[in-house]
């Protein structure tokens, strides 16, 4: 069964971008292909929360191979997409961290529930649960038009 949302798409304003690519590119490391957060929608550090997006594009790289003719965005990369979203929130946690590049350190009870195809915006929600001072767990979700479409809890660690 389905986790509750983590986010109220009632009471927050997803309309808008309230931290860009470029700033995104300020923390998180990976370069082309593998930027995954196209911006982030909602940024609370005291709440523990963090959402943002990425577009999801026939013509994205993988597009045409995954699966040909019908193509469906990969779990791997939804992962990848929350993970970036959870580092950029993680650092700012901990700006004495400002230079530092955060791996994985585990994915857990991940559970994907829908088939994200071409063109949609796929929603990312994370949830700090568990803070150290060289690693993380967060709670992480995705909607396609508010429908959860993935769960995961992932585990980042500086490296």
């Amino acid at each position: 069964m389905p986790s509750e949302p983590l986010i109220d798409f009632d009471s927050l304003d997803l309309s808008r971008e309230v931290v860009s690519m470029d700033s995104v590119r300020e923390v998180c490391k990976q370069r082309g292909p593998f930027e995954m957060l196209d911006g982030v929608l909602h940024f609370d550090l005291e709440g523990d929360l963090v959402v943002g997006y990425r577009d999801i594009r026939a013509d994205d790289w993988w597009a045409p191979h995954h699966i040909p003719g019908r193509p469906i965005f990969p779990g791997a990369l939804m992962i990848e997409a929350a993970a970036q979203l959870c580092t950029y929130h993680f650092i700012h946690r901990r700006p004495d961290l400002d230079d530092a590049f955060v791996g994985f350190g585990g994915v857990d009870k991940t559970r994907f529930r829908a088939a994200v195809e071409p063109e949609c915006r796929l929603i990312l929600a994370g949830r700090c649960s568990r803070l150290r001072s060289r690693a993380f767990t967060y709670e992480t979700q995705g909607f396609v038009d508010q429908r959860l479409v993935f769960e995961s809890l992932i585990m980042g660690v500086v490296i």
